[in-house]
């Protein structure tokens, strides 16, 4: 396949982790370690990279002397944009950004609420009420904002560790006897989650190879272990076997701000076929995968990335393949509309709900950095 537009085929293939001007001065050693290992795939997997951003920007907050809540916030927000930059596709690194943007707004304001209290008991009620407007000047000084961040913070660090495990204690809730479930590649919160139902239900479970990068293999071989019937197919056979299926269950990279998923390749394919069925597609995602972003265009760099096309298509000499373009991208975009339901770790929510979560994680100052 050959293409004719070759400055916007150059555009869309570029890298997602490209150079930029990096406020080098401004940005702890730390952080710019932890893109570089990033970048050279030392870190594996959301979660883990989540875990260690929140890490890092608590670090942060104990090393750094903070006259005053504006400050703490100009810093991490200026760390939040470097990591945004530095790794777009990784969207989660933004979000913890974001939310401990948000702890030290409530931190701030619970601060000042205690304050008016100490000062004039009678008038309390009235601060808390008119405290809303405090969010427009973070320069006052709080007494002991720093401690309660950082205990703020670390309390996140443990709703964030026990993330799929709640989901998974919602499997029996959704997986009955003799269904047939389908899901596609390997990922970590969709294995816990069947597993779960497993001890309770006994269900057939259908894996998409999902090759080169899918990993469902994987899945199936972990599956089987836990004595759950799994069947591996290919790609191609996705809308052939849909019409048999009572469920899709996948997990997703990033739940954009109109509940759209930055999911794995094949994905799109899976939930057209299911929408053509009339199958449920469910979609497991912990709060921390949800980003204030939306998909403006496919040419965005900072949506996908390419891997090589080897695994897909092998290399060749061949004269004809020498005039074949191979493109493999590492995401699809699903839309909202082939969506049935989200199951985060705080419960299930449709689609159009995503907003308002969004509203409750972070701040809408900082859904830009």
């Amino acid at each position: 396949m050959d293409f004719n537009n070759k400055t916007r085929i150059a555009k869309h293939l570029k890298s997602p982790n490209m150079t930029f001007d990096e406020p080098k001065g401004k940005i702890h050693k730390s952080f710019l370690r932890f893109v570089t290992d990033v970048k050279q795939g030392k870190y594996h997997g959301s979660f883990e990279i989540t875990s260690k951003t929140v890490d890092l920007l608590k670090q942060l907050i104990t090393d750094e002397n903070f006259s005053n809540a504006q400050g703490m916030m100009d810093t991490i927000r200026t760390h939040g944009r470097y990591l945004h930059k530095a790794l777009p596709v990784h969207a989660s690194v933004g979000n913890m950004a974001r939310r401990v943007l948000k702890i030290v707004r409530e931190e701030y304001a619970a601060g000042r609420e205690n304050k008016s209290e100490e000062l004039d008991p009678q008038d309390s009620l009235h601060k808390i009420v008119t405290s809303v407007d405090i969010g427009e000047d973070y320069s006052s000084p709080v007494p002991d904002l720093k401690s309660g961040v950082l205990e703020h913070i670390s309390e996140f660090q443990m709703e964030l560790e026990t993330s799929i495990d709640n989901i998974a204690q919602q499997a029996q809730e959704h997986i009955h006897s003799n269904e047939i479930i389908l899901t596609l590649g390997m990922s970590h919160v969709v294995e816990s989650f069947l597993r779960k139902a497993a001890a309770h239900r006994k269900f057939d479970v259908i894996v998409v190879d999902c090759e080169p990068l899918g990993k469902g293999h994987e899945l199936a071989v972990s599956l089987a272990k836990s004595k759950i019937n799994t069947t591996v197919i290919g790609d191609n056979a996705i809308f052939g076997i849909m019409s048999r299926v009572n469920k899709v269950i996948i997990g997703t990279h990033t739940v954009m701000a109109n509940g759209g998923l930055r999911a794995l390749t094949s994905c799109h394919s899976v939930a057209l076929a299911a929408k053509h069925c009339s199958v449920p597609v469910i979609v497991l995602a912990p709060m921390y995968k949800l980003t204030p972003q939306y998909l403006c265009s496919y040419d965005q760099d900072a949506f996908n990335s390419y891997v090589a096309p080897d695994g897909v298509l092998d290399f060749s000499d061949h004269p004809t393949l020498s005039q074949i373009k191979r493109y493999c991208p590492v995401f699809d975009y699903v839309p909202p509309e082939l969506v049935t339901l989200f199951i985060s770790n705080t419960g299930g929510h449709a689609p159009s709900y995503v907003y308002r979560l969004l509203s409750e994680l972070y701040h809408p100052d900082d859904y830009e950095f």
